[in-house]
């Protein structure tokens, strides 16, 4: 990196947290002491070792030695190779769970009288022993981060070890309560912010490749903006981030919005908000809600600043049709499909084009899961209260494009106007908001 085209340093001061951080460092330190001259040497296993730490730290009440403690079992876990890691989260399934005696117990007492202490009784004992593990590892220093690194990896076992899911529940369940909307900061991201937040996004677009400073420069400038999440205990590693385009019209393709070969002559002609890429940064916190929550304060922030743009729509992917295309062996060879979209481009004349169109719609708005969308980023939009608006075909021919929609996007519309009425409509009848344009392929 070098020259103009290196972001700026980050010359943020430290002064307002050394203090801090000092003072948390000797408290350790002298956890650390009183925990040694506890201990005896072991010959335990890594794993072993550290299951150990985690029922004494959850038995213990001494402040200093308890963060200590988390400190140690937070650097035993990352120690671990992927066989121990197993075993862990194992026991940790098999014994660090509730106690059943505890439990009914409790609700007989409950039974007889139904108190407000019996109730509250009856809570704590059914809650799992990792839980109160969990909230207590999340004592030591940067552990949020790791927790989230944790899940992550816990995440990628479950399709092997099934037995593992109770500890996903939990550890899912805690992350919905510490990623809370309220404890939430949106960000601009632009070219003045720190490298390090900078060099997170081109790691975590996952929608359209950023090749490298250049092209995140100008991703950042002329017409074009970022927004992220932010979480206090990871100040610098954004949680989700939305790009945002403002063009003249509707854009129908992603490489116009890339490559900025189709920019408005005329800054009066801007009237669309186009949001063309929303990258989830953290495969641990799957299933915290964030996108909804970004994607409505964008367009609060956005219409502040462009009053005058009179929609909101996306440019989206549509991830899952070419494998359901495959499932449903409605078509030919999709190389065949793939190499025409990438020939012909935008020529619309081939009767394929047609079938493909009516096909994508119909897995859009009818292919379901428990009544709702199969499709992914269909579900998140028409999830937020967005409508279904057009669809294009050969929109995005990279090879990301062509592999898992045949080339095909979607435009998703937030009418402010009608954004909640077809929140309530999508999930209390599961009926999908839909431009005329597209339920004529439906119909």
């Amino acid at each position: 990196m070098s020259g103009e085209n290196q972001p700026p340093i980050d010359t943020r001061s430290e002064l307002s947290t050394s203090g801090f951080s000092g003072l948390l460092a000797s408290v350790i330190n002298a956890g650390r002491d009183i925990l040694s001259r506890r201990r005896q040497a072991t010959a335990q296993a890594p794993s072993e070792d550290l299951l150990t730490k985690c029922r004494q730290l959850l038995h213990h009440r001494g402040e200093a030695s308890g963060l200590a403690l988390a400190c140690e079992v937070m650097a035993d876990y990352q120690a671990l190779d992927l066989p121990n890691k197993i075993i862990f989260f194992e026991a940790l399934a098999r014994d660090f769970g509730s106690d059943s005696d505890a439990i009914l117990a409790a609700a007989d007492r409950y039974k007889a009288d139904p108190s407000s202490q019996n109730l509250a009784d009856l809570s704590r004992v059914t809650e799992a022993s990792r839980v109160k593990l969990f909230r207590r590892m999340n004592m030591a220093p940067n552990a949020t981060p790791l927790l989230v690194k944790m899940r992550g990896t816990l995440l990628n076992l479950l399709s092997e070890h099934s037995d593992l899911k109770s500890v996903d529940t939990d550890l899912k369940h805690q992350f919905v309560s510490w990623f809370n909307r309220g404890f939430l900061e949106l960000r601009v991201i632009d070219w003045n912010s720190p490298a390090a937040v900078l060099e997170k996004i081109i790691e975590y677009e996952s929608v359209h490749a950023i090749q490298g400073w250049d092209d995140l420069r100008s991703r950042l400038r002329d017409n074009r903006m970022c927004f992220a999440f932010f979480h206090p205990a990871m100040p610098d590693d954004p949680l989700v981030f939305v790009e945002v385009a403002l063009t003249a019209g509707v854009p129908s393709a992603i490489a116009p919005l890339i490559d900025k070969t189709a920019e408005p002559t005329d800054e009066r002609a801007v009237d669309t908000v186009v949001f063309y890429s929303i990258s989830n940064c953290h495969p641990g916190l799957a299933g915290v809600s964030f996108g909804n929550f970004l994607i409505k304060q964008v367009v609060e922030e956005v219409g502040k600043r462009y009053p005058k743009t009179k929609r909101y729509v996306t440019l989206s992917p549509v991830p899952g049709f070419c494998r359901w295309l495959t499932a449903q062996k409605a078509h030919a060879d999709l190389d065949e499909l793939r190499a025409l979209a990438k020939d012909q481009g935008r020529d619309t004349t081939d009767p394929l084009w047609e079938s493909l169109v009516r096909l994508c719609a119909q897995y859009l708005s009818s292919t379901r899961d428990n009544n709702l969308a199969i499709d992914p980023v269909a579900r998140f939009h028409l999830g937020n209260g967005a409508s279904l608006h057009a669809i294009h075909w050969a929109a995005d021919v990279s090879e990301k494009g062509l592999n898992q929609s045949v080339g095909i996007m979607v435009n998703y519309l937030y009418d402010l106007s009608s954004i909640e009425e077809n929140h309530d409509a999508y999930f209390d009848q599961g009926e999908i908001a839909m431009s005329r344009m597209v339920a004529k392929w439906v119909h």
